[in-house]
């Protein structure tokens, strides 16, 4: 009888814990939303960009997945695969590869997975696109560019991936304004926004003999490379020499600005284009709209207001 009391007693006490606890199915703490991010690879632009993704989620209280595709378009496919399989509410896709960035588009609309492209377009009708215009930035930098030089001299063009639209954007609007300033466009060359191999093209540049006086870099890691090439061979830099320009506003470039190597840069919002595709895929998450294209303006930076753009 004092077992059997014991028994009872011990079953009344759990089911009077399991009355007043709250559901298993209640929905407390499964309301989380679930992104993931997947990129072509962490360099230190885009390590920024992924930093500006992880603040946002923070933020917006989301729970983030990030990985990197070591720069190959499969890998990057698998990536996306495994995220809809997850289960996750949205993927965001720096691409590999902005022309073959279809399959990953046709996977989560196939699953009902909101995608939302960053930092580079691929110019798909009704995918949101958050980044910057990147046209407009070949025009800002070779604009500053033929200011400094006097609208003078000739120019070689140092081009990032050209499976990219930001290297072949890039790099019509340096040919824009070098036309428009009278200037002539001697060699266009590609170093994949590698600074080792913006270094190793301007050395083949040098010992090629190829005379030029302005650089146009798709970006600020191959200009720095080509800085890196043109100092080892005795050339000089900034007015009255070599003018080498880039894009990004990375923490060396601003460096190199300052040191009176690099001429010019052109600032890139990349914790502004990480936070604005989170806010983005959360939009889409709720059911709202977003238009295809959510611009991220580019600005020019000069040593008159560097100092606006150091720490961003």
């Amino acid at each position: 009888m004092k077992k059997g009391r014991i028994v009872a007693a011990i079953a009344a006490t759990v089911l009077a814990f399991t009355a007043c606890a709250p559901a298993a199915d209640s929905g407390a703490g499964d309301d989380k939303i679930t992104i993931g991010a997947t990129f072509p690879v962490l360099d230190a632009f885009l390590q920024k960009v992924a930093d500006g993704i992880q603040a946002e989620a923070d933020a917006q209280g989301a729970e983030l997945t990030l990985v990197a595709a070591d720069n190959k378009v499969d890998v990057q496919l698998s990536q996306v695969e495994n995220f809809i399989a997850q289960g996750v509410d949205a993927i965001l896709v720096v691409a590999v590869d902005t022309s073959a960035a279809g399959p990953m588009t046709d996977a989560a609309k196939a699953a009902g997975v909101p995608i939302v492209y960053v930092n580079r377009n691929p110019a798909q009708a009704g995918v949101p696109y958050v980044g910057s215009n990147s046209l407009v930035s070949g025009q800002l930098e070779m604009e500053q560019l033929a200011k400094l030089a006097n609208n003078k001299g000739d120019v070689v063009i140092m081009q990032g991936e050209v499976t990219n639209e930001a290297a072949l954007d890039r790099t019509k609007g340096c040919e824009e304004k070098a036309a428009a300033a009278g200037m002539k466009v001697v060699k266009i060359g590609t170093a994949n926004w590698d600074r080792a191999q913006g270094q190793k093209l301007m050395e083949n540049w040098i010992q090629s003999g190829t005379k030029f006086d302005v650089v146009c870099a798709n970006n600020d890691e191959m200009a720095l490379g080509a800085i890196l090439a043109l100092k080892a061979a005795g050339k000089k830099l900034g007015v009255g020499g070599v003018l080498v320009g880039g894009v990004d506003a990375t923490a060396d470039a601003l460096a190199s600005l300052e040191a009176g190597e690099l001429a010019t840069t052109v600032f890139q919002d990349a914790s502004g284009q990480g936070s604005g595709g989170v806010k983005a895929a959360i939009a889409l998450i709720n059911g709202e709209s977003v238009p295809d294209y959510v611009d991220v303006p580019y600005q020019l930076v000069t040593l008159d207001n560097i100092s606006d753009f150091k720490g961003k």
